[in-house]
């Protein structure tokens, strides 16, 4: 028996790769120049749409068990890392497209429709996957999105929206983070103490600050009121519900609080890596929203006020979704509740040792 050496061609199967580029302008008789251009960029934004698709269900598997392992955590970070680096180059991408004239665009443009990247069913469930509510989507001409898929990716998409997504796995592991009540120390009682301490402290200055006058002092001490509510409403729970139902919050409050807890006390060395994972997660939400903008001013530059290929408003629609489709914005907003380092809760000796690391020798 023989058998055939495998090559570097054959291993990437290259012969099916290079030869999927086929030019509708040169099947309409007038080869387009730059048409070789746009579809090798948009193959290429859909071999790293399936790379994500890869790591994000990997994630979303160590993330459907009822405890996540703390190696599995560090992977999980490793793998939200890898992701983040690929929609860095997805969105590098946008450049060479940008090499591209409109002329250059219009001259084949028209051969390209109805196909529009509106339907890359791989994109669609990375959004739901991540946690993309449906009633929280821009309309594509007033239609559910997966209206313009084909029947095959319809069923596939609205599988992917009905599945278990990071964002909710994400909800119910912050639910059972532990520390939050821990003997005598109620970290929320803790938090709500030092917040009011903070707020008064400021208070007090701008009440004792002689170099503005009572009308900027006023209007200072209403900020500060305003401020006040918002930080109640992390603590009345009745405030928090109505939040959630009027659709200003989406993560849990009790997610909310131990998220928070993580992010106030991430230099404790068993919360660094579940701080690193909420960071990364607020990057991966605005590296989209940095993805679609820039796809957005791409589209204006190219075709100015048109419609899409797909009968989209183009510009407009794509603007839109940059500026609601977020899904960890609660995570992002945590920001507002952060104090300072001086001002936080003092952890009992005892819970720091429970956040530090320790080994155990034997069994």
């Amino acid at each position: 028996m023989t058998s055939k050496k495998l090559s570097y061609g054959d291993y990437l199967e290259l012969d099916k790769i290079l030869d999927s580029q086929t030019l509708q302008s040169k099947k309409n008789g007038n080869i387009v120049h730059d048409e070789m251009l746009f579809i090798i960029i948009h193959q290429a934004y859909e071999l790293w749409f399936k790379q994500i698709l890869h790591e994000l269900d990997s994630i979303i598997e160590m993330f459907k068990d009822n405890y996540v392992e703390e190696e599995n955590t560090g992977l999980v970070v490793s793998r939200l890392g890898r992701i983040i680096e690929i929609q860095k180059l997805l969105i590098d991408q946008v450049s060479i497209l940008e090499t591209m004239t409109p002329m250059d665009f219009l001259e084949f443009r028209d051969l390209l429709s109805p196909a529009s990247g509106f339907q890359s069913i791989q994109f669609r469930k990375i959004e739901n996957k991540l946690g993309m509510k449906p009633d929280k989507r821009v309309r594509f001409g007033k239609q559910r999105y997966d209206q313009y898929l084909s029947k095959q990716d319809r069923k596939a998409a609205l599988n992917s929206e009905n599945s278990a997504s990071l964002f909710m796995l994400l909800e119910d592991w912050l639910e059972r983070t532990p520390f939050l009540q821990f003997e005598e120390f109620n970290f929320w009682e803790s938090y709500k103490e030092a917040v009011e301490r903070m707020i008064n402290n400021d208070k007090e200055l701008i009440y004792n600050n002689n170099s503005i006058d009572d009308t900027a002092k006023e209007v200072s001490l209403k900020n500060y009121d305003v401020i006040k509510n918002t930080y109640e409403a992390l603590f009345d729970e009745k405030k928090y519900i109505k939040l959630l139902d009027e659709g200003h919050r989406r993560l849990s409050q009790k997610a909310t609080l131990a998220a928070l807890f993580i992010k106030l006390y991430r230099d404790e060395p068993v919360l660094q890596l579940p701080h690193r994972l909420l960071t990364q997660l607020v990057d991966i939400d605005q590296l989209l929203t940095s993805w679609r903008y820039r796809h957005s001013l791409l589209v204006f530059r190219m075709i100015g006020v048109k419609i899409g290929t797909g009968g989209s408003a183009g510009h407009g629609y794509l603007k839109k979704t940059a500026e609601k489709h977020s899904i960890f914005r609660d995570i992002s907003n945590l920001s507002t509740y952060i104090i300072p380092r001086s001002s936080l809760p003092k952890l009992p000796i005892k819970l720091k040792k429970e956040l530090g690391f320790f080994y155990v020798h034997g069994k």
